[in-house]
């Protein structure tokens, strides 16, 4: 369900890139139909949304990459600790980093590689989930068993209206985040040929077969699960669904395919982040522009990939508070500060892309399409696509766990009170407060200083672009 929103939301952005086929993409699509306003606060939106995917990329990568080598090696998962996970986080960080500064041909190879081994990955994945496990759960169990895994909001109900209302779209936040990034086909649009239409192409189709590639993967995970209160009781960790439905090699395995294909995601959001902060830092946009648009002799910007990673790094420093979901004998340690970051990435991106869409909804019949549009659907489809947004980044503010409501919230989500599960800041979900914060910072940078300077878009094409990622 929550694709088909999200594929309404490509085809808007389709038609806008079909429209206005340049390396700025959305940015540039805001300035040209709103004004430098709107290019301000879309452009610094869509920043801080690829930073947080960059650090929970990255961080998702390290984790898994841990949880393989604890499936092999029994010494490495008596050692686990966030602290660890964090170190790793920050190898991958450094490795993404050096990969984009000094090796733009390798990291020409590995982008292609990363195409094939998603592809070939995922069906991999999907064909051992179906052939090694002995058991596989019944039709009934997959599409119809509901389970409350909040740990007690709304009493644990899974039938009634705050199951439906609260519970389950807190769900949207996995496809949500796993389907970003198709912009992309936006900001390579200028060295695309025929980008009118090869660009807008190439956005919806990303979200289409991602989409149903998404779907079956998911469908493989619940028919492999073995014990469903096993899987509760383990956070829900699809690490316990490979334990249980493979064992310790083939669950390492498959653990292995999948912290690979996350490292080359890295990899590409990393370049992706670095040619927004290239882009907007060239445009003045960005404190210490002059360093984040600076070109090496490599025609790289240095000192943007390294404080993108710098930036990721500090954003996901909250994953080091512990959390422990079972007791002191038998210890879970998970951290609900990843969820955070997921939730800030997602919220930053999906805002950016709501303000073009909204403003090309706004500019209606006078807006000059492309060679590729939705003809009169945007009547439809542009409020719909704002709408989904708007609504999902609330549900993304809001409290996961009881533990992480204040006590005058908990009669609104039906959750227990804090005599009987006190309030903790370890549960918190901060996106609302980092979110929160980061649009006060906007508000009052444009107020006190960026609308007297700051015109948007200083050019369509800009030949240095071309020339710094025409070879990554």
């Amino acid at each position: 369900i929550i694709s088909l929103f999200i594929l309404i939301i490509g085809f808007c952005m389709s038609e806008l890139v079909s429209a206005y086929p340049t390396s700025g993409g959305i940015y540039w699509w805001a300035s040209k139909l709103g004004g430098p306003k709107a290019g301000y606060y879309t452009g610094w939106l869509n920043l801080i949304g690829l930073l947080a995917i960059v650090a929970s990329v990255s961080y998702g990568c390290a984790y898994f990459f841990d949880l393989a080598f604890s499936f092999f090696s029994e010494d490495w998962a008596a050692g686990y600790s966030l602290q660890r996970v964090f170190i790793e986080f920050l190898v991958v960080l450094v490795l993404i980093s050096t990969l984009n500064i000094f090796s733009s041909h390798l990291l020409a190879v590995i982008n292609n590689i990363s195409v094939w081994w998603h592809v070939a990955g995922a069906v991999a994945v999907v064909l051992i989930l179906i052939i090694v496990p002995d058991n596989h759960q019944s039709m009934s169990f997959v599409f119809t068993e509901r389970i409350n895994n909040t740990g007690g909001l709304f009493g644990g109900d899974n039938t009634g209206f705050g199951f439906w209302f609260y519970v389950i779209p807190l769900g949207f936040l996995l496809t949500q985040y796993t389907i970003t990034g198709y912009d992309a086909s936006a900001h390579l649009s200028e060295e695309t040929h025929g980008a009118a239409d090869s660009a807008a192409k190439g956005i919806w189709r990303s979200i289409f077969y991602s989409a149903i590639g998404g779907w079956i993967l998911l469908l493989a995970f619940l028919f492999a699960v073995q014990d469903a209160d096993g899987v509760s009781a383990g956070g829900g960790a699809v690490s316990v669904i490979f334990d249980q439905a493979l064992g310790s090699n083939w669950g390492g395995l498959v653990l292995l395919i999948a912290a690979s294909g996350q490292f080359y995601c890295s990899t590409a959001c990393l370049t992706s982040t670095t040619r927004m902060l290239f882009a907007f830092s060239r445009d003045g946009a960005v404190p210490g522009a002059g360093y984040w648009s600076k070109l090496n002799s490599n025609r790289v910007p240095v000192y943007a990939v390294i404080i993108a990673a710098v930036v990721a790094a500090l954003l996901t420093l909250p994953a080091l508070i512990e959390i422990n979901i079972r007791t002191a004998k038998e210890p879970i340690i998970v951290n609900y500060a990843f969820a955070a970051v997921v939730s800030i990435g997602v919220i930053g991106l999906y805002l950016a892309f709501l303000i073009p869409i909204w403003l090309r909804w706004r500019a209606g019949t006078s807006f000059q399409q492309g060679s590729w549009n939705l003809g009169t659907k945007w009547r439809w489809m542009a409020p719909i696509a704002v709408a989904e947004i708007a609504i999902t980044s609330v549900y993304f503010i809001l409290p996961f766990t009881p533990a992480g409501a204040p006590g005058f919230l908990r009669d609104l989500f039906g959750a227990p009170g804090t005599d009987e599960v006190p309030f903790s800041w370890k549960f918190v979900n901060y996106t609302p407060i980092v979110t929160g914060s980061a649009l006060l910072l906007l508000w009052l940078g444009w107020h006190l200083s960026a609308k007297k300077w700051f015109t948007g878009p200083k050019s369509n094409i800009d030949p240095e672009v071309v020339k710094a990622f025409d070879e990554r």
